[in-house]
């Protein structure tokens, strides 16, 4: 629940500003006439999340097993690319978004058509819900679709409403930024672990070579196949279950924060070590960055010159 919630916490927040900034930017300009048709694009955007998790839900039973961890593998890796898209998006576009969204309303307002506003509620919606719902759908698989996964994200989804409205109305106030790169932190190592179990789901299904396939290394005396540096590559890496039990707390715990599981084979290790590295160290790079002061800054906190000549030495 607790990964869960800070999931839909995050997003659901991004979201309710995103709303919030559309709603403020149509009531200051005296256009809240056009307002319904904001909502229904927001709406529609919402429905298209729902319409998505329900079909992969669903319409996975009809499937064979092998087909449904293609499936899975395939859906978990569009929502790691989605995340990580969205992360940098938020960590370069952040401080710009204002003005993007009030720009969008200023263009579709000119045109004049109905569709025109319908559109932009909808992209600016569809984004966020799209990336939420694959991402729980892909953690909904991995804990064996446990009902406690949606009731954290329906939490921190409500919760990101109330906040948002507080935000709007002056009650509440949070530093964004802080609460941003936190939360991007948070998914960076969510999304390894989202990783690491299209790892495994596409190795079960054969697709990728691994524990289940003929190039699993195998002990020639039990027939088990290798673990440790003995099963690199695709060989388990480690297994860990008489240590930590595979549906105990801390199992769980891991599980749902950093995405560790007692069996994880090379692959899943190898996908989830490089996907930290190469995107947390690009996550963290992005963060000194935006600390350092921009030329335009640097310029204004620069000493100006003095307008007034000094005097020569034999001045008198």
């Amino acid at each position: 629940m607790f990964a869960t919630f800070l999931i839909g916490l995050r997003e659901g927040l991004e979201a309710a500003l995103v709303v919030g900034i559309l709603v403020a930017y149509l009531r200051r300009i005296g256009r809240a006439d056009v307002l319904p048709r904001m909502w229904a694009g927001i709406g529609c955007a919402v429905a298209l999340a729902l319409g998505i998790g329900a079909v992969l839900t669903f319409g996975s039973y009809a499937l064979t097993s092998q087909a449904q961890e293609i499936l899975g593998g395939v859906f978990s890796l569009l929502a790691v690319g989605m995340v990580t898209w969205m992360i940098f998006w938020m960590q370069k576009a952040g401080r710009t978004m204002k003005a993007s969204l009030q720009g969008g309303i200023d263009r579709a307002l000119e045109s004049g058509t109905l569709w025109a506003l319908v559109a932009v509620g909808f992209v600016s919606v569809a984004r966020e819900g799209i990336e939420t719902t694959l991402l729980l759908w892909s953690m909904s698989q991995t804990f064996g679709q446990d009902p406690t996964v949606l009731i954290g994200a329906a939490a921190g989804l409500a919760v990101a409403i109330v906040v948002g409205w507080m935000l709007a109305r002056g009650a509440l106030r949070l530093n964004l930024g802080t609460f941003f790169t936190w939360t991007g932190g948070f998914l960076v190592v969510v999304a390894a672990g989202v990783l690491a179990y299209a790892m495994m789901d596409l190795q079960e299904a054969g697709v990728l070579p691994g524990p289940f396939s003929a190039m699993a290394p195998i002990d020639a005396t039990t027939g088990a196949v290798l673990t440790g540096w003995a099963g690199f590559p695709f060989g388990w890496a480690f297994d860990v279950s008489t240590v930590i039990a595979p549906t105990g707390f801390w199992a769980v715990l891991l599980q749902a924060v950093v995405g560790f599981v007692p069996h994880m084979s090379w692959l899943q290790v190898t996908a989830w070590a490089l996907y930290i590295l190469i995107v947390g160290g690009l996550f963290l790079r992005g963060i000194r960055r935006s600390r350092l002061p921009s030329p335009a800054d640097a310029a204004k906190a620069a000493p100006q010159p003095s307008s007034i000549p000094s005097s020569s030495p034999g001045a008198a």
